[in-house]
């Protein structure tokens, strides 16, 4: 039996058009409010209406609540969206946002992508927006979840993808020049450079730019930037 209430009980925080579950062990504090005023993800929402088009075959690297693959799935109407979410207190979370929305072209995978198929240690916090990887110093023991991680390679070559967009938390320094990017049309980054430095930045622009993608001013700001191969 579903834990969440029956469709006609259930209540939403619109945000640009789309609905989201009221759920507040999941929406709550900071992320809660720029959902209902629309300022969430400004900046990354901005740059995918201007780079993904219907039809797209889109790969998503951290979904988060669900939000940009919302997105594009209903506002580019694309082939596809899959994206993966390491938080696995967020995927049941995602699914319900999908089906608020009647998306049928938009599927999560509770896994990160790298070089190799392993397990990596996954920290959850009450700030869905600080759990990550990283273990910080100091802290009260989070809640840690042992996560699949999926060979980059073999996912990329079975779903085709022609855009990604990516949010990591800084892992884009390892992963996105580990990724065959050369079938790719566009690609969204945020970047981080506050943990992953000037080397790090320039080591993501090398992949795009050795992959044959160009950044893409109109579609990049501040730490959210894009790639295209053509203009």
């Amino acid at each position: 039996m579903s834990d969440s209430p029956p469709a006609k009980d259930q209540k939403f925080i619109r945000s640009r058009g789309m609905k989201f579950p009221d759920d507040p062990s999941i929406l709550r504090g900071r992320l809660r409010k720029m959902l209902r005023q629309n300022d969430y993800e400004t900046k990354e929402t901005q740059a995918v209406l201007r780079v993904v088009r219907e039809g797209d075959r889109v790969i998503e690297l951290g979904a988060g609540v669900g939000y940009m693959s919302t997105l594009v799935a209903s506002k580019r109407k694309v082939a596809s969206v899959h994206s993966f979410e390491a938080n696995p207190n967020l995927i049941p979370y995602i699914r319900r946002v999908y089906a608020a929305n009647g998306l049928d072209n938009a599927e999560v995978t509770n896994a990160i992508l790298g070089a190799r198929t392993g397990r990596v240690d996954f920290h959850v916090r009450a700030d869905i927006l600080s759990s990550s990887m990283t273990r910080f110093d100091g802290e009260e023991p989070p809640q840690t979840h042992q996560i699949d991680v999926l060979d980059a390679g073999a996912v990329f070559a079975d779903l085709k993808p022609n855009v990604l967009i990516c949010d990591i938390e800084g892992a884009e320094v390892d992963l996105i020049p580990a990724l065959d990017l050369s079938g790719l049309r566009a690609a969204v980054i945020e970047l981080h450079p506050q943990w992953i430095g000037p080397e790090g930045v320039n080591k993501v622009f090398a992949a795009f730019m050795s992959a044959g993608l160009a950044y893409y001013h109109r579609g990049s700001q501040n730490k959210v930037v894009s790639f295209r191969r053509e203009w």
